[in-house]
């Protein structure tokens, strides 16, 4: 196990790598979820005008100091039909939530303080001046900074952003992934397959990885186990403009194992391959041309396990968004003997106790090639190199996947 890269070690190497992605200009309604790529300014004062905040009646507070009052109504202001004359001393208009405060006007009454009669409105409460009116500019003003660059365009962003008059919007280019699984034991899905082969099924949760990071996952198929086919799937990889290329498989040692000898005989400049982890120790990470090359496992809960731990910090990285690194303190449920030399990601089932804090009860069987276990997991638990055996009930960390 000597001369394997630290988990640490490996991933401070991919996201120092990362150089984030120009910016493209879309249309508002497609700009969720997306990485504003330069502060928002408003491009005009929200409310336009001030507005009613409640169904009443618009009067100057100074008609209403000696109450009751009968005052003469003279027109009605809804939202989006604004009275268009000019409010004078003695006279009322009806008014709407929303609706612009006629001119001469300072102050809107309630309905249910007033009683309604023929051309007239009696005013049952006096009011304070100013009283259930939004003043112009109350939410922002023109020119304000509304949103700053990086945020993550959310439901409230979004329609902030709407709300300044923004029908498009500069956001940073989601990261094109390639993935490439690789193995002639591989068929897809719905495919015939003969007793030697198996279902690919990690580019799947891949691409949905890469969706949920932000990222736009690119499938260029499967190459079979011959340095030809491997050299035309890194072709279409290089063609499709890919940022980064995610293998499946093939990086181990083995005499089938031909992703890295096909990556260099195509230039690749290889940064590390193996690193202490576990599941995931055949993990390779380089550069061909200028695209990122990530080499996972070909088991498929390698793969994910380390999708999560290097890619999506590395389509973040390229996203122009900080790495956070999510552990949270929780108890075990089940004593936990010793670890090795390499960081261990334990699948679990995260549950929270009836005193708030977090549970992490790990799934009796580890094996990277099941996928069940994974799919039943919220979490994993994650163990440093040459950690101690550990008893029901102590501190652990935990990385939560959803």
């Amino acid at each position: 196990m000597t001369g394997l890269l630290p988990v640490d070690e490996a991933l401070r190497r991919i996201i120092a790598s990362a150089q984030t992605a120009e910016v493209e200009t879309v249309p508002l309604a497609t700009a969720g979820g997306r990485v504003l790529a330069a502060d928002l300014l408003a491009k005009r004062q929200q409310p336009p005008f001030a507005a009613s905040a409640m169904d009443g009646y618009a009067v100057r507070a100074a008609d209403v100091v000696n109450v009751p009052v009968s005052l003469r109504l003279v027109g009605q202001s809804a939202a989006g039909h604004a009275f268009s004359g000019v409010l004078n001393a003695g006279e009322a208009v009806r008014i709407f939530t929303g609706a612009p405060v006629p001119e001469g006007a300072d102050s809107v009454v309630v309905q249910e303080n007033t009683v309604a009669g023929d051309g007239e409105v009696s005013i049952a409460q006096t009011i304070a001046f100013g009283r259930n009116i939004r003043k112009a500019g109350l939410d922002f003003d023109e020119g304000d900074l509304l949103l700053r660059a990086k945020r993550v365009l959310d439901p409230a962003a979004l329609a902030l952003a709407a709300a300044a008059d923004h029908p498009t919007i500069d956001v940073v280019r989601k990261p094109r992934v390639a993935i490439l699984a690789t193995g002639d034991e591989l068929v897809m899905p719905g495919e015939k397959y003969r007793p030697d082969q198996i279902i690919s099924s990690n580019s799947f949760g891949l691409a949905q990885i890469i969706r949920q990071a932000g990222g736009h996952p690119i499938d260029i198929g499967i190459a079979e186990d011959r340095l030809d086919a491997l050299s035309d799937a890194l072709d279409r990889a290089l063609n499709a403009n890919a940022d980064i290329l995610v293998t499946l498989g093939g990086a181990s040692v083995g005499d089938h194992d031909l992703v890295k000898p096909a990556l260099a005989a195509k230039g690749m400049e290889l940064d590390f391959w193996k690193i202490a982890l576990r599941p995931g120790k055949p993990l390779m990470f380089g550069r061909l041309q200028d695209m990122k090359i990530l080499g996972l496992p070909g088991n498929p809960v390698s793969s994910l396990i380390c999708a999560h731990i290097f890619l999506m910090p590395l389509i973040h990285a390229m996203l122009g968004l900080p790495h956070v690194q999510d552990l949270r303190p929780a108890l075990l449920a089940t004593d936990m003997g010793a670890n090795d030399q390499r960081q261990d990601y334990v699948r679990a089932r995260i549950t929270k106790a009836p005193g708030g804090h977090l549970v992490a009860t790990p799934f009796p069987v580890q094996d990277s090639s099941m996928l069940k276990f994974l799919a039943e997991a919220n979490g994993l638990i994650v163990r440093e190199p040459h950690a101690a055996a550990a008893t029901a009930g102590s501190t652990c960390d935990v990385m939560m996947l959803r």
